[in-house]
């Protein structure tokens, strides 16, 4: 008998009553929420506090998100139309487009680390107090 067909007859591990690995982690499904019931994302979505949460979040996201553009399409077009300004020596064999180049990594890195910083301080607490006051979070 070859080892799926035994485990077919068996049962899945998860089934079998006593076994700590019936939950995923060890941890009861029950004790990730105390309640059945589901939060009201309408009124939620409706709250002042979480129209405050969208326009904070939309503070950073848009320009951010305008600046990388603007810089990225600006290198694409510098690349494509001024290849002397870009094949310009600046030190020994690096040149203008090799320095832009890496810029654009350096900048992807600092853009994600201001959003993980700017969502650490302003976005995180503010989604946890509405979560709470939804009942979604336990203390």
């Amino acid at each position: 008998m070859s080892n799926a067909t035994q485990s077919a007859l068996r049962g899945s591990p998860r089934e079998q009553p006593g076994n700590p690995r019936s939950a995923f982690g060890g941890i009861e499904k029950s004790a990730v929420r105390a309640t059945n019931e589901r939060p009201d994302f309408a009124a939620i979505q409706q709250s002042a506090e979480f129209r405050a949460l969208r326009r904070r979040l939309k503070w950073f996201v848009f320009p951010a998100t305008a600046f990388f553009l603007i810089w990225y399409l600006g290198y694409v077009a510098v690349a494509a139309y001024l290849p002397e300004f870009m094949a310009r020596p600046l030190v020994g064999e690096i040149n203008v487009g090799l320095v832009m180049g890496i810029g654009q990594f350096i900048t992807t890195v600092g853009l994600t680390t201001l959003y993980l910083r700017f969502a650490r301080r302003h976005i995180d607490p503010k989604v946890d107090q509405i979560r709470q006051d939804a009942g979604e979070l336990d203390q």
